[in-house]
């Protein structure tokens, strides 16, 4: 009988040469038909110039054998740190799944090309947000905001927005990914593919939970 590679992800006699991006397109399939909302939501953790941890929620807006993009304004809290300190972690979590999904690695900042065809992909009014966005900044009012938006519309009308110099987008080249599935009386299964860079060979070990 033909065995899924899930089946064979926690089955220890039967994990040699899994790839794990390929597992996770299967987990994130499984995702995005048991998660109501945004099933492409992921935790992203970087650090700031003290070295203190910062978390927060983005979307996943593209992924490929090379790693896991998302897109930003590089004047934000992540942009900052991520361009001083190329490194962050991630998890996707799947409540209704019971099945959790981490990374680590560098991160690299996405071509010009790559931004671009993402910027134009968002609906016009996530358009022109970015385009007035100064995230992360101390905002008085958020009239103040929907002022500029509205004046920024007004500007563009039946034209393009031009995608903002400082909205791009990070590239995370996971280096280790775990994946995690929840067990009876909490022994969860867990199974870390690790690797030295892009392009070398993955290695497994099952982990206590």
């Amino acid at each position: 009988m033909l065995r899924t590679p899930t089946e064979r992800l926690f089955d220890d006699s039967d994990r040699a040469a899994l790839d794990p991006l390929a597992l996770f397109e299967e987990w994130f399939a499984l995702a995005q038909d048991a998660e109501l909302n945004d099933p492409q939501a992921m935790a992203l953790a970087s650090v700031d110039a003290d070295g203190l941890p910062d978390v927060r929620m983005v979307l996943l807006n593209a992924r490929d054998e090379r790693g896991f993009a998302f897109f930003t304004n590089f004047n934000s809290a992540k942009g900052e740190q991520l361009l001083a300190q190329p490194r962050a972690a991630m998890v996707m979590h799947w409540k209704s799944l019971r099945r959790q999904i981490r990374m680590r690695g560098p991160v690299e900042v996405v071509s010009a090309a790559e931004a671009d065809a993402y910027f134009v992909s968002r609906p016009k009014g996530s358009q022109i947000a970015s385009s007035v966005s100064q995230q992360s900044r101390p905002l008085q009012a958020r009239q103040t905001m929907l002022d500029q938006v509205e004046q920024r519309a007004a500007q563009v009308g039946e034209g393009n927005v031009t995608r903002p110099a400082n909205w791009s987008g990070f590239r995370l080249i996971p280096t280790s990914i775990e994946f995690w599935k929840d067990g009876e009386f909490r022994l969860h299964d867990r199974v870390r593919f690790t690797r030295d860079a892009l392009g070398q060979p993955w290695t497994s070990t099952r982990l206590y939970p």
